[in-house]
């Protein structure tokens, strides 16, 4: 376990139904984990990749966390695993979807975890979420906030506000 408490940003998708109770789920059992989160608002996100499937859920959340990279990655395949989520083809359906965005500046590549996320700046359900909740959050990768990451998206992908 890395000692510094470091702040970590992930995403959450779900596009399998019951979506919202899937995602309330993940949400409290890393809420369990990690403590207090800040969670965005819910968004309603056309799917990317393969587009003949469900639209998505999506949120993100921050927090702070003593876990190394490794750690906190696997704290979220359990948490995909205890809600039921099944292995299946890139881009395809989700039960749910838990990303890690960015931990602190940690720069990793491995087989299994890449930080910053490598597409995160492509994707406007993962930049709008995070924007609401921590914009001034820096991608070590090219030293740009969240925001500005935002501003410079050319996905035009449709993101709905959920009320």
């Amino acid at each position: 376990m890395a000692s510094t408490p470091t702040p970590f940003l992930l995403s959450l998708g779900s596009n399998l139904e019951p979506r919202a109770e899937r995602m309330q789920l993940a949400l409290s059992m890393l809420a369990s984990t990690f403590g207090e989160l800040v969670i965005s608002h819910l968004y309603e996100t056309s799917p990317v990749g393969y587009t003949d499937q469900p639209d998505f859920l999506n949120c993100c959340v921050s927090g702070i966390t003593g876990f190394d990279a490794v750690e906190l990655h696997a704290t979220c395949k359990s948490v995909e695993q205890a809600i039921g989520r099944m292995n299946r083809e890139r881009w395809r359906e989700r039960e749910i979807d838990i990303d890690v965005i960015l931990l602190g500046s940690m720069q990793i590549e491995t087989e299994n975890l890449t930080l910053p996320h490598p597409r995160m700046q492509d994707r406007r359900f993962v930049l709008i979420p995070a924007a609401e909740i921590a914009p001034h959050m820096i991608d070590p990768r090219t030293g740009l906030r969240i925001e500005e990451l935002l501003q410079g998206c050319k996905d035009a992908g449709i993101v709905r506000l959920l009320l």
